[in-house]
């Protein structure tokens, strides 16, 4: 009996696997944290060693109030900036006081910091950067969101790290960073529970529209579940119903956006990550179908140090297993099924 499953199962992946990727990228038209038409011209030109594009970028979404394109580009900038950082000092010696250099000078001081075997005594030290970039621009939430962060590093109280939060949501209520620093800080891994995230998470997203990155934040919650529970080897039936809830949520956050759109690939590739660990591969195919050439190192790189190779790995995986599940032929009209593998 065994063996005839085995046998189907096989026959249905080879008949249903290559009509399944119709829908999907090639593998090598697949790219890793690919920057959009903005942000790709401030990288290349800090290559080269200018940093005028890049603070232009930082002014404009400072200007526009686009909260959430600022602090995207601000994390592709500094990760450029941890080891090639000379634009960024010239940047800094032409306009010491510029809200934006100071933001980036802020943000590279913190992750350098945090890799410090030494972090509490650095991060504490890298503190006043954090104020001078918040008093540079009071509109400004990006470096409350630094401020988040940091504080988690640095083991701030509850008292602390809610007059630093209030900060934050007073200048953006719905600033979806804000909102990630926070729901670590409330992680099993630092000062809460599972539970208070997913409390945290749900609440936040009852309170923004369909298309807001803060729908995808239970699904944050729920990944750092699933990753623990696998780490520790233990189930997470307690909570199973939330993990699917809110992967539910953040596959109808996904369908107010476009497919192949850059702007919510990052929350696709978590999605697609919650949905594989629940086993629901069609659901997981077909956001794999949504990313299009967009990967994104998280959440992969929490689980192989071969980001792309794990997203792909995933995606075919997801797919293999639709197509096994898949019958061998349509049988509408054929009449009653016989037996129990008709």
């Amino acid at each position: 009996m065994a063996f005839l499953r085995a046998l189907l199962r096989t026959a249905r992946m080879a008949r249903h696997s290559s009509p399944l990727s119709a829908g999907l990228s090639a593998d090598d038209a697949v790219l890793l944290d690919a920057p959009d038409e903005r942000l790709s011209p401030a990288l290349v030109a800090a290559a080269l060693g200018d940093y005028e594009p890049a603070a232009k970028l930082l002014a404009v979404t400072r200007d526009a109030a686009e909260w959430e394109d600022r602090d995207r580009y601000l994390g592709r900038l500094v990760a450029f900036a941890r080891n090639r950082d000379g634009w960024l000092v010239d940047w800094l010696a032409a306009s010491p006081r510029d809200p934006d250099a100071l933001l980036v000078k802020a943000e590279l001081a913190v992750r350098r910091a945090w890799e410090s075997p030494a972090r509490v005594e650095r991060l504490r030290d890298v503190g006043p950067l954090i104020a001078a970039a918040a008093e540079a621009d009071p509109r400004d939430p990006v470096p409350w969101r630094l401020a988040l962060d940091h504080a988690r590093g640095a083991h701030a109280t509850h008292t602390a790290f809610e007059a630093l939060w209030e900060q934050a949501v007073r200048r953006c209520a719905h600033h979806y960073g804000c909102h990630v620093a926070a729901l670590r800080y409330l992680s099993a891994a630092w000062y809460g529970s599972h539970r208070e995230c997913f409390d945290f998470a749900e609440r936040a997203a009852e309170d923004t529209a369909p298309d807001s990155l803060v729908q995808a934040l239970p699904a944050r919650a729920a990944f750092a579940l699933l990753l623990d529970s696998q780490a520790a080897g233990r189930t997470t039936s307690v909570l199973e119903d939330r993990i699917d809830a809110a992967a539910d949520l953040a596959i109808r956050f996904s369908a107010a956006h476009r497919p192949g759109d850059l702007w919510p690939a990052e929350a696709r590739n978590l999605l697609a990550y919650v949905l594989l660990a629940r086993g629901r591969w069609t659901e997981a195919l077909e956001q794999f179908a949504m990313i299009g050439r967009y990967a994104t190192s998280f959440p992969w790189s929490s689980v192989s140090e071969d980001a792309l190779g794990r997203f792909l790995d995933a995606r075919d995986g997801a797919r293999l297993r639709v197509a096994s599940l898949t019958p061998l032929r349509d049988r509408a009209g054929s009449g009653p099924a016989r037996g129990h593998y008709a």
